[in-house]
């Protein structure tokens, strides 16, 4: 019992020095630190446990048990904060120049200094230059040259041929083209082995585009090494036909992790500038030249169909006035003959007799003897009626 009231009074130091002033939390490592903390350590014990080192004892806060305050509660202190060795303190002095690494302090490590390995030069972006060709205008990177500049297709060529972006597009693509089939078509006409094209995702048509597919891809390039990229396909329609254009970006794949970062932005600047790219003039002019036959198709048709109607108008009345004729011939007892000095004209006749004739004053004689003939000892000239139907 003797010995642990002795030792009550640092139970309760340590006690209330971890909960109350959180010295359980503390993570001072330096040799500063820790001295702050014995600091508080002791301005507490001195306040609270007594005026000084030897004071007389006196009851603690636990009835029945005498506690030797200051001395034992500061010695507690000490020992929790780490500072209970006598160490004199260091006066810190300004870094002197080495001709060695330093040597690394006991417990610690020991580091090797490493000198950074310069890192491989990527093709960067930053300088672009503005040019422009006859269908198309373009950004080209410093050292970069044009490789085909035509009406349907642009390319761009880096310095060491390892990379590359192309502008391709045609006109007059039917509705409902897949995109992808597309891009597949325009890039294997690069005679690549084993293409491989990615889903397509929506993307931001180039300018003068409405929409936009794009796809990742990768295949063996013509001199045997793997390229990667991303490939853009743009649509655009009019009337019922529509064009396309495949915007692509692609390197040696070892090379793509930095190419990846600009390269698909500068095939994005490739836009046409001249109506007859990607042969959509042409198409104007074709839809224009079928437009112009087609008028002229629907022009022929519609002077046959009024000619056409016209003649069945005719053919119709003229089949009604021969049956009312026939109808009247029926109740009339008459006979049409053509006159034979106006072939407009025709004369209705009653059918009392089965000749007629008829001089130049209009005169006309009928008679039933088929061989009589009244030009026989006559001056006039008479002509036989004959019947129009």
């Amino acid at each position: 019992m003797d010995r642990d009231a002795l030792r009550w009074a640092i139970w309760v130091c340590f006690r209330e020095l971890k909960q109350l002033l959180g010295f359980a939390d503390s993570s001072a490592r330096k040799e500063e630190a820790v001295k702050r903390v014995a600091f508080v350590g002791l301005t507490y014990t001195m306040r609270d446990r007594g005026a000084g080192f030897g004071a007389a004892p006196a009851a603690g806060r636990y009835p029945g048990v005498m506690t030797r305050r200051p001395a034992l509660a500061l010695a507690a202190a000490l020992a929790l904060a780490g500072c209970s060795r006598n160490t004199p303190a260091k006066t810190p002095m300004p870094p002197t120049e080495e001709a060695g690494p330093r040597k690394p302090a006991a417990g610690r490590k020991a580091f090797v200094p490493v000198k950074p390995v310069a890192a491989k030069a990527r093709p960067s972006g930053a300088t672009l230059r503005i040019g422009a060709g006859q269908f198309f205008s373009y950004a080209l990177p410093e050292g970069w040259r044009v490789g085909e500049d035509g009406q349907f297709a642009l390319s761009l060529v880096a310095p060491d041929q390892k990379a590359f972006t192309v502008m391709v597009g045609n006109a007059g693509i039917p509705p409902g083209y897949d995109p992808g089939r597309f891009v597949y078509e325009k890039i294997m006409a690069l005679r690549p082995a084993g293409l491989q094209l990615g889903p397509g995702r929506p993307a931001r048509p180039v300018a003068g585009f409405a929409q936009a597919a794009e796809y990742d891809v990768a295949f063996i390039g013509a001199n045997g090494r793997p390229h990667r990229g991303v490939a853009k396909c743009s649509v655009t329609g009019s009337y019922d036909t529509y064009v396309y254009a495949m915007t692509a970006a692609v390197s040696e794949a070892d090379q793509w992790p930095g190419y990846a970062r600009w390269l698909p932005a500068v095939a994005d600047q490739i836009s046409a500038t001249n109506g007859a790219a990607f042969g959509v003039r042409g198409i104007m002019a074709q839809n224009l030249k079928n437009s112009v036959a087609f008028g002229e198709a629907a022009r022929q048709y519609r002077e046959w169909s009024q000619k056409t109607w016209q003649q069945v108008t005719d053919d119709r009345n003229a089949s009604v006035d021969r049956r009312n004729e026939g109808v009247r011939d029926v109740l009339g007892g008459t006979t049409p003959y053509a006159n034979p000095f106006s072939e407009a004209r025709t004369v209705e006749l009653p059918q009392t007799h089965a000749h007629y004739w008829m001089d130049r004053q209009g005169n006309v004689v009928g008679t039933d003897d088929p061989s009589a003939d009244p030009n026989v000892g006559s001056t006039g000239e008479w002509r036989r009626l004959e019947r129009t139907r």
